[in-house]
């Protein structure tokens, strides 16, 4: 049964056609169910298919694709949108395939008249993570003050869809959360399937927007016998995806829509992600493209791990905050962000070690947005405080 979103949404008030979900216990079964819930729809609110590049997500990728493509050109009235996040500081294989493997979907979808658009979202230029590290002085993130996740990942994919929400009056997106991932995620999905027997449920924080599952119910080993017995509708093969995991020996960060989902980024068991996460306690998969003789990953890894080292000595860090207030927690004083001294060691050593690395980690940009909050910050608190640049 396909939901009204007549029901939840006032603006909304064309009626939507229902539809049996069909059993799935094989691929084509999920591209027939798909292409069900495709075509439900009296008004083709458009797709937003959130793809991170790993195995989840391009499975989902897949098996949109492959449901466009079995359908008549006169049908395809719905647009899709493929999105993916960039936070600018991914862990560069993952980050180099996931692009990759877009560039190939928008290619194949041109040539096959498919009406896919690929999409990459970035943080704002006044929030990437080194602007907020080095600029502002925000300390390395962890457990207890994960202030990239909303910034870097939250924020720009949900302006994307409230966006095509403001366009079209809803969107839809297309997740490939699965309940096998953990008892937390099952609750979380089990709750929502509850309130309806729909396939759409309301996102629990973009209004407009609905959420569909429709790999909800398979099982890790199902996902990758699925990928590694079918080869992607855009060409090529899943190969370069199943030997990413081999060799990072750890699951990937998901495309993260809300605070909700937000301990799904940055845990020890969903690790392709940011190679400057100071969240987790070592990172596993980098490490793993290190073992197996990437050696050129190397050089991050230590300057992740200094990162966390100097996170929490007291030399490095202001004794108040950026609002010029001293924080005490049960009587222990709370210090403040980085000091510009150290925020311009930051620096430094960024740009010594991107240049033995020899590709790009901080863009111009971002170091002349760093240099202007410095000098705002002079001008503002007094250079005595701050210290010689």
């Amino acid at each position: 049964m396909a939901l009204n979103l007549a029901e939840k949404s006032p603006e909304i008030i064309t009626p939507i056609k229902a539809v049996e979900k069909i059993p799935v216990n094989d691929m084509q079964g999920l591209v027939s169910q798909v292409s069900e819930e495709y075509l439900s729809d009296t008004q083709p609110y458009p797709w937003v298919v959130a793809f991170s590049g790993g195995k989840d997500s391009t499975l989902i990728a897949h098996i949109v694709f492959e449901a466009l493509l079995q359908l008549p050109p006169t049908l395809r009235t719905r647009p899709v949108y493929f999105v993916s996040n960039d936070t600018l500081v991914e862990s560069p294989l993952v980050v180099t395939h996931m692009k990759s493997v877009l560039t190939q979907i928008q290619n194949a979808a041109d040539i096959l008249n498919l009406p896919i658009t690929t999409k990459i979202t970035t943080p704002a230029p006044e929030q990437t993570f080194w602007v907020l590290l080095i600029g502002k002085g925000y300390p390395s993130p962890n457990r207890n003050m994960r202030w990239c996740t909303d910034r870097l990942k939250i924020q720009p994919t949900s302006q994307f869809i409230l966006d095509k929400v403001q366009t079209s009056g809803a969107a839809i997106i297309v997740l490939g959360v699965r309940k096998s991932e953990s008892s937390a995620r099952k609750a979380v999905i089990d709750s929502y399937q509850n309130l309806t027997e729909s396939n759409l449920t309301p996102h629990g924080s973009l209004a407009g927007a609905f959420v569909y599952r429709p790999i909800v119910d398979l099982s890790t080993d199902e996902v990758w016998e699925m990928l590694a017995s079918h080869q992607p509708p855009w060409g090529g093969k899943h190969r370069q995806l199943i030997q990413l995991y081999r060799d990072a020996a750890g699951g990937e960060c998901p495309i993260v829509l809300s605070q909700d989902e937000a301990p799904g980024c940055g845990t020890n068991s969903s690790r392709f992600g940011c190679w400057t996460c100071t969240v987790v306690d070592k990172d596993k998969s980098l490490q793993g493209f290190v073992d197996v003789g990437k050696t050129q990953f190397l050089p991050l890894l230590e300057f992740r791990d200094w990162l966390v080292e100097i996170r929490n000595n007291p030399e490095y860090r202001q004794a108040e905050r950026r609002n010029g207030l001293i924080q005490y927690v049960n009587g222990k004083h709370i210090p403040g962000p980085f000091t510009i001294t150290t925020r311009k060691m930051i620096l430094d050593r960024l740009l010594q070690m991107q240049s033995q690395y020899g590709e790009m980690l901080i863009s111009p940009a971002e170091i002349e947005a760093i240099r202007a909050i410095w000098t705002e910050d002079i001008i503002t608190k007094g250079e005595r405080q701050y210290g010689q640049l």
